[in-house]
């Protein structure tokens, strides 16, 4: 019998690299899954709430202290208008579903973010009392991994952190219940974070490719990974460790992070900047096979600290003071977005990647009618306008329509709820089937219903 100090040893001689991923493999297949349009999802979340009335659902005919100081632009489809901070975006409506009735209640970020990314409510989570739980439901990312049978890559990725700030992850971003084996894997910690990163793809700093191959030094790195895990509800990893060994001896993984790798050219298409190159480094990894790949937006400030850019009220001390609308057009919101939004449509699009990949965008909430005094806006969770494109979605429309001033929805509402059961749906998982807690007690996945019209 090979002893659990010895086989630990024998899987890092393998190599470096992905040696936190094990826990990603213990095989999951027992709810069939029905026919899906796409193969894999990108999720871009556009964290602090982005403003529906200044980028998708432009009211011009607004009063003013509502209306936006951007001008509306057409698109390339007729009666379908985006601010003029977008232009290369709006090249690509034909291929992207905006729905502009997206709606919730609340007005926080915390339960705000908790509800988009799980489809569950909890509005006792406000800053600082929010950190993720094993007691809390899996995000739609670890969901889809628990439908999603064991292979030689991670079925979920989050790039290039997760939402968090001040030494907390927030809840909602990892598996909760199901687990670490179903947690994505995260290439940073969130930033200050005093959680590490889950399944890192990378050595902790102090660990050199030197001391990987002596066996004490990566002894210390694995039982370092397993203690944390069996302290977090991980268990032992003894059963996973033979498909860990398959991940492990895969260069998968770490070659879709080398987007160094891409033409020059192309690079220069997506943004030379974190977003870009997130964004960039997400057709890779569905590429190479992963599920989903959370792409969470946000901003490491001059001063170190993280910002919610999209939550654009303005005089963010961090930012400068600056005004809400000059957040809007500044390296960290609309200007990278349209590059790398319009990029990645277009590469998927010549790739043949497309109808096989959805792609979907959204915030927590969208903001107020009203612009504030330091000519920003403030939290709104009554309207907020989303994207799908790919992945069965028929291109070229509107779902959904808001009041005159974006403040609510009069036609075809849509909830969070809804919004993942969309995104299960076109992954071809069931949002009625039933998924286990710790003490094996079954939940419904999702009670929203899928926006079938969109398809």
């Amino acid at each position: 019998m090979l002893h659990r100090r010895d086989a630990m040893i024998r899987l890092g001689q393998l190599g470096g690299g992905a040696l936190a991923l094990p826990t990603l493999l213990e095989a999951r297949a027992n709810q069939p899954a029905r026919a899906a349009s796409a193969d894999s999802c990108i999720f871009v979340f556009l964290w602090g709430g982005p403003p529906q009335q200044d980028m998708w659902d432009m009211k011009p005919d607004a009063p003013e202290g509502i209306r936006s100081q951007f001008r509306p632009i057409d698109t390339v489809v007729p009666g379908v208008q985006v601010c003029d901070q977008m232009p290369l975006f709006a090249r690509h409506t034909d291929k992207v579903a905006v729905v502009r009735s997206l709606s919730h209640p609340d007005n926080n970020h915390e339960p705000s973010v908790y509800h988009m990314l799980t489809g569950r409510k909890d509005p006792t989570l406000v800053s600082p009392r929010n950190p993720r739980k094993r007691s809390h439901p899996p995000n739609f990312a670890s969901a889809i991994s628990y439908f999603t049978p064991p292979g030689p890559v991670p079925a979920c990725v989050t790039i290039p952190r997760p939402v968090g700030h001040d030494g907390v992850t927030y809840a909602g971003t990892h598996a909760g219940f199901l687990g670490p084996k179903h947690d994505p894997l995260e290439k940073l910690a969130a930033n200050k974070s005093n959680e590490p990163a889950a399944h890192p793809d990378v050595l902790p700093p102090d660990v050199t490719a030197t001391r990987l191959q002596a066996r004490e030094g990566l002894l210390k790195l694995l039982e370092k990974q397993d203690a944390h895990l069996q302290k977090t509800g991980g268990g032992d990893l003894g059963e996973f460790r033979g498909r860990a060994m398959q991940m492990i001896a895969s260069p998968r993984v770490r070659e879709a992070f080398a987007v160094d790798k891409e033409p020059s050219k192309l690079r220069d298409r997506y943004g030379r900047n974190e977003y870009g190159e997130s964004f960039l480094a997400a057709r890779r990894l569905v590429e190479s096979g992963v599920k989903v790949v959370s792409i969470i937006w946000l901003y490491i400030m001059p001063n170190g600290g993280v910002a919610n850019v999209w939550d654009n009220h303005g005089g963010t001390g961090g930012l400068g003071g600056i005004t809400g609308y000059a957040m809007l057009k500044e390296k960290y919101c609309l200007p990278p977005l349209d590059r790398a939004l319009a990029a990645l449509l277009d590469d998927l699009s010549d790739r043949g990647m497309l109808e096989r990949t959805l792609v979907a965008v959204a915030g927590e909430f969208g903001r107020t009618p009203k612009i504030n005094k330091d000519q920003g806006r403030d939290h709104w969770g009554a309207a907020q306008s989303a994207l799908f494109a790919g992945g069965g979605v028929r291109g070229g429309q509107v779902y959904g329509k808001t009041d005159k001033i974006a403040a609510y929805p009069t036609e075809n509402p849509v909830s969070p709820d809804d919004f993942l059961a969309t995104i299960y749906h076109a992954m071809g998982v069931d949002p009625a089937a039933m998924i286990p807690d710790r003490e094996n007690r079954p939940h419904r996945l999702c009670d929203g219903e899928p926006v079938l019209g969109l398809f």
